[in-house]
């Protein structure tokens, strides 16, 4: 089992897609990539903590890639965007890729360097070491599957996960 971890906006979009893909065994909303040890979500959302929201994916790489999770990843949210994504604003909601050795590091940037022509504006996305996940609060796991009716889950959400759905049928689980 390897892991990925991706920040693209609201980890409940990111963890909705990753949860309906074939070979993610586990897509886990959460923090990384800031300076306070165990963050809760409020302190996340001050942006006084620089970590980002994020989704641990525990993935099977015999039936999906890393670079096939991330050719997903460069579709369902905009990476071209500093430290927002739609209405959602702030360094918490910033593009990132975490990476735990030098071949996943290359891999991202090889990625990058071969859909960066598919963007009109530069890819924005901070690629970084990984030191630390911290599990989101429970409540924030499953979200969408949890509160499919609820507004941002209609509105913001579904929206990703058709897109997901339209563009990458073959890798729906």
């Amino acid at each position: 089992m390897k892991k990925l971890v991706l920040g693209g906006g609201c980890f409940w979009c990111i963890e909705a897609v990753y949860s309906n893909v074939k070979g993610v065994k586990k897509a886990l909303s959460g923090y990384a990539g800031g300076r306070r040890k165990d963050p809760s979500y409020e302190q996340v959302c001050s942006g006084a903590t620089g970590h980002a929201e994020v989704v641990e994916i525990s993935y099977d790489d015999a039936i999906i890639t890393m670079e096939e999770l991330l050719d997903i990843f460069w579709e369902i949210h905009d990476p071209t965007t500093l430290n927002a994504q739609g209405a959602d604003v702030g360094t918490q909601y910033r593009s990132v890729v975490f990476y735990g050795s030098d071949e996943e590091k290359k891999k991202i940037q090889d990625s990058i360097a071969k859909v960066s022509s598919d963007f009109d504006d530069k890819i924005v996305t901070e690629v970084a070491p990984l030191s630390e996940f911290y599990p989101a609060e429970r409540y924030h796991q499953s979200y969408f599957a949890s509160n499919p009716n609820q507004g941002y889950c209609r509105v913001v959400i579904a929206p990703k996960l058709q897109k997901f759905m339209t563009r990458f049928p073959e890798k729906l689980a």
